[in-house]
């Protein structure tokens, strides 16, 4: 019996450790508002009820243009962070950001960041700091 909790032991350890180093090499990913579906749209004003998000990844590689479900939703905020993190989205570059969706991604672990220009701009710029 004794053999067995030591294995089980071992497994959660492992299995702890392996988790840390998945979660500790996470990637940068980058979430665009913006009202077109292509690298070099504009910035979007308002983050919530953008057209797209165009997502980048931690090269500032283009990958690919998300249509934002909830745009015309009462609640967008909360519901466009939910969506946004389930892609793995790390930070988020808007025009503005209302106090809902700022606290929500705040709470996520997600970073705002606020931008006006072209959409490949704002990821340089975010990936030379």
């Amino acid at each position: 019996m004794n053999n067995m909790k030591g294995i089980s032991l071992m497994i959660l350890v492992v299995f702890f450790l392996m988790t840390g180093f998945v979660y500790a090499g996470q990637k940068e990913r980058i979430a665009v508002a913006a009202d077109e579906k292509v690298p070099e749209a504009a910035v979007s004003g308002q983050a919530g009820r953008s057209s797209f998000f165009l997502l980048f990844d931690e090269k500032g590689t283009f990958l690919e243009a998300m249509v934002n479900p909830y745009k015309e939703g009462s609640s967008a905020g909360i519901a466009v962070v939910d969506f946004l993190a389930a892609k793995g989205v790390t930070a988020v570059v808007a025009g503005s950001f209302g106090d809902r969706i700022t606290e929500g991604m705040k709470n996520k672990g997600i970073r705002a960041l606020t931008f006006k220009g072209k959409a490949t701009d704002a990821v340089k710029k975010i990936l030379s700091k």
